[in-house]
């Protein structure tokens, strides 16, 4: 008599194996898209939280934030002056100079380096890839809305410019701000002027405060929302756009995975923009509107409800997206 087996075959071992790898095939779609939801979630509750945020913000000072300080480029963006906003009081007290100009430090000289360098996670989205461009100095996710044409917030290529709920380089077109005290004493412009509530006369609810952007990879400055020339977006770029970023005295590297095309050139009917991006599933972005309701907007939004949708004083009538 033969004693029961005890166990497989090399062939139902194989069988067995196959069987496997076969469940794991096609469970692990499934798994990738129920991260991906938990991240878009995440990245969903981080806008709600930006914009209260700036809406606290606004209670204490009653207006937005500038988006840039009077002189432009390199002395703290929005971003700063919401930190106390974010539960970041800490690091807000630290840095000096927010608003100034090159007599006082900028964002990447002492003591404001503690700051920069830090990584506010209400302000970083988990489905992208975290980059620090410049030494340790941080990019982000967010970046507050400059209208509906260029950061030169003036007309272009037919498209006119509409107002922003926030201020940037307005009527510049090419400069970062004055270098020295000379220039400082004679400078005609002033950039980042905070913007009153009440001046959104197309209505807090069809106006967009902030959007997501993409952080570049290696030297590349999008999402470095330190600085001026990351700081915001404009909806004169489609969402997740294949035109490319406009990246005025800066660094970029043009990709297709993730799609992140890019120029350092600035030109008349091309002048200095960044657009909204994302790696959502879906195709879109998450925003958020300047009453405070975050909704995903796909990449198929009709481009003039996407274009009016950046102005703050156009009167357009649009159906906003749910």
């Amino acid at each position: 008599m033969r004693s029961p087996r005890s166990a497989f075959t090399l062939v139902e071992l194989l069988v067995v194996i196959a069987i496997i790898g076969i469940l794991v095939g096609l469970l692990l779609p499934a798994v990738q898209a129920a991260r991906e939801a938990a991240r878009r979630m995440q990245c969903n509750n981080n806008m709600k939280q930006l914009g209260l945020a700036v809406f606290n913000y606004e209670s204490a000072h009653k207006k937005f934030p500038g988006g840039v300080g009077r002189y432009g480029c390199c002395w703290g963006t929005w971003q700063v002056a919401i930190l106390p906003f974010l539960e970041q009081s800490n690091l807000y007290q630290i840095y000096e100079n927010h608003g100034g100009a090159d007599w006082g430090p900028r964002y990447s000289h002492a003591p404001n380096r503690t700051v920069t360098e830090s990584r506010i996670p209400t302000l970083t989205c988990p489905s992208d890839t975290e980059n620090a461009p410049i030494i340790n100095i941080t990019s982000h996710n967010y970046a507050v809305n400059y209208g509906n044409t260029s950061f030169f917030q003036t007309d272009l290529n037919g498209i006119p410019f509409l107002g922003a709920p926030f201020n940037c380089y307005k009527n510049s077109t090419s400069d970062d701000g004055p270098r020295n005290l000379g220039e400082a004493a004679n400078f005609p412009r002033i950039y980042g002027e905070p913007v009153p509530m009440r001046s959104i006369t197309d209505g807090t609810s069809n106006t967009l405060m902030a959007s997501e952007v993409l952080q570049g990879r290696a030297n590349d400055l999008r999402g470095f929302t330190w600085w001026g020339g990351a700081s915001g977006f404009v909806t004169y770029l489609a969402p997740n756009s294949t035109a490319p970023d406009i990246i005025t005295g800066g660094i970029c590297r043009p990709m297709t995975t993730p799609l992140m095309p890019c120029t350092t050139s600035t030109t008349v009917t091309r002048p200095r923009m960044m657009g909204a991006r994302s790696l959502h599933a879906g195709g879109g972005v998450n925003v958020v509107y300047c009453d405070g309701h975050v909704t995903f907007v796909s990449n198929n939004i009709n481009y003039d409800t996407w274009n009016a949708l950046g102005s703050a004083m156009g009167g357009e009538v649009v159906e906003v997206p749910e």
